[in-house]
């Protein structure tokens, strides 16, 4: 796991966004909880099997949930974003497959769900900095093409450059 832990200097800077929200207070165990979050984030397991290294799986869960209810983990994505280097930009786009139980419900919000024989997917419409570094995304149904979602990439480029 070493190789995916934040460095110091990467984890402060973190928490000063964090902070910056008034929305969140300095705690030891909130950066274990962050690992915790971004490393299943890279490996995809269920919360449950979260390791106990990151302490409860269910505190990591709830703490999760209500940083993204609360706006914290968008505002420290559009914070970290507007430190990007614009000196190359790139556009792609990614398809990804979602669970078959993923629709659910119908609800009143737009999931983003394409059908199709493939099954349920998802697009990822994503700007990158000259380090690959994510600066803005859009999310589509998966049959959509890339071109349709290249002006609002743009556009989310030009506020979050100004």
């Amino acid at each position: 796991m070493p190789r995916t832990i934040l460095t110091d200097i990467r984890w402060e800077l973190l928490l000063q966004v964090m902070k910056s929200t008034g929305r969140i207070y300095d705690k030891t165990e909130h950066r274990m909880t962050f690992e915790g979050i971004l490393y299943r984030m890279r490996t995809g397991i269920p919360w449950r099997d979260l390791p106990s290294e990151f302490g409860e799986w269910s505190t990591v869960y709830r703490r999760f949930n209500l940083w993204s209810k609360k706006g914290i983990l968008d505002n420290l994505f559009k914070s970290l974003s507007s430190m990007a280097d614009f000196e190359w930009v790139f556009l792609d786009g990614s398809i990804v497959r979602a669970h078959q139980h993923s629709t659910g419900a119908a609800t009143e919000s737009s999931e983003q769900i394409g059908k199709s024989r493939g099954g349920n997917s998802t697009k990822i419409h994503l700007a990158v900095d000259s380090g690959g570094l994510p600066i803005c995304f859009d999310l589509s149904e998966g049959q959509r093409h890339d071109v349709v979602h290249a002006n609002s990439l743009v556009e989310q480029l030009d506020e979050v450059n100004t």
